[in-house]
């Protein structure tokens, strides 16, 4: 089985890199957010507030979450009933932030996220994939960027959407954001020892792309 593993912090481009890299190598693409509102949604279903750790962890003994790949599409299952497009409704957001940080959520999705790479060759992005959840991984990849280019495409996005800022305004959130990433109590970001550390701020998607696939060919030797 193929584990591609590619941390960084947040608006590095991980998720959408990934997406297009198990594109290109033919393989599916592992969307552990999905895991995380699948938590979020059952939390809301039950009726349990997304703070109320006491009893969102009470509620994993019942709890049986699925991941599945169907025609390439990961298709989330809840108690064996498929979720679709419910999981992102934009309140669940709220929610899966934070169930993602209660730590007995993650252990309990640590070994559904292992099983399903033991079953399936994948990509996956995240902040502790390389250095926790796959660490057997063939390939890990330190993605970041410089805060003024993670801001800049930050502002272009915000403003393909109608929403007025500044960019200093931008830039002070992802300072903000990696440092509480990185001095989390749970699943804090680090570069895993054997991580390759990829700077994509004068890159563009595909010539990352490519650069990985080519990490990818050495370390497996091809």
């Amino acid at each position: 089985m193929i584990r591609i593993a590619i941390d960084g912090p947040s608006g590095a481009g991980k998720s959408s890199l990934a997406k297009g890299l198990a594109a290109k190598l033919g393989i599916n693409y592992l969307d552990t957010g999905a895991l995380y509102r699948t938590v979020g949604y059952a939390a809301r279903e039950a009726g349990i507030g997304p703070d109320d750790r006491g009893a969102v962890v009470k509620m994993l003994e019942n709890t049986e979450i699925r991941a599945a790949f169907e025609d390439g599409v990961q298709m989330m299952y809840l108690n064996g009933r498929p979720l679709g497009d419910a999981i992102r409704e934009n309140d669940i957001s709220a929610y899966a932030s934070a169930v993602s940080a209660i730590p007995e959520v993650r252990a309990f999705l640590l070994e559904t996220q292992r099983d399903i790479a033991r079953r399936e060759s994948v990509v996956m992005d995240g902040r502790d994939i390389g250095s926790c959840v796959l660490k057997d991984a063939i390939c890990k990849i330190y993605l970041t960027a410089s805060v003024e280019c993670r801001a800049l495409r930050r502002m272009a996005e915000l403003q393909e959407k109608g929403v007025d800022t500044s960019l200093e305004i931008i830039k002070a959130d992802i300072s903000d954001r990696d440092y509480r990433d990185m001095h989390r109590d749970v699943s804090p970001l680090v570069q895993a020892e054997d991580a390759v550390y990829l700077d994509s701020s004068d890159m563009g998607i595909e010539e990352v792309t490519d650069k990985i696939i080519s990490i990818f060919n050495e370390k497996a030797g091809k």
